[in-house]
């Protein structure tokens, strides 16, 4: 209990993958009234807004696509490398290390017992 007091942010971005970026922002917006918050294009990666506070909606750009499934769970942290060092302690599997794009954010990917991939992120726009 004591870490999610000191280390979760309230925010949770759900990051589903997409072929084309484009079709997908515009159909999420028409279809599900989301509001675009922001496309990085050379990341293949937009965020949206939802109408649940502090959740987002991230669509991320993939040439194939795994059907019944994709969804990651990404929680906003205020400090990734803190969080990061607890999860070592306790020998959870990384996809690899924390990635920053600078002036953006901090991600780091992770797997619960059963593979399912989930997610933090540290906001660096402020």
């Amino acid at each position: 209990m004591e870490l999610a007091k000191k280390s979760y942010d309230g925010a949770l971005t759900c990051a589903l993958s997409v072929k084309d970026l484009n079709k997908a922002i515009d159909w999420y917006n028409k279809v599900l009234g989301f509001e675009t918050l922001y496309v990085i294009n050379d990341q293949g990666w937009a965020e949206l807004s939802t109408s649940v506070n502090k959740v987002n909606i991230g669509l991320s750009v993939k040439d194939k696509i795994t059907v019944g499934g994709g969804a990651i769970l990404t929680w906003g942290v205020l400090d990734i490398e803190s969080f990061y060092q607890h999860l070592q302690e306790h020998h959870v599997k990384f996809d690899g290390e924390v990635i920053t794009i600078p002036e953006m954010v901090k991600i780091l990917t992770f797997y619960d017992l059963d593979g399912n991939a989930l997610m933090v992120a540290q906001d660096l726009t402020n």
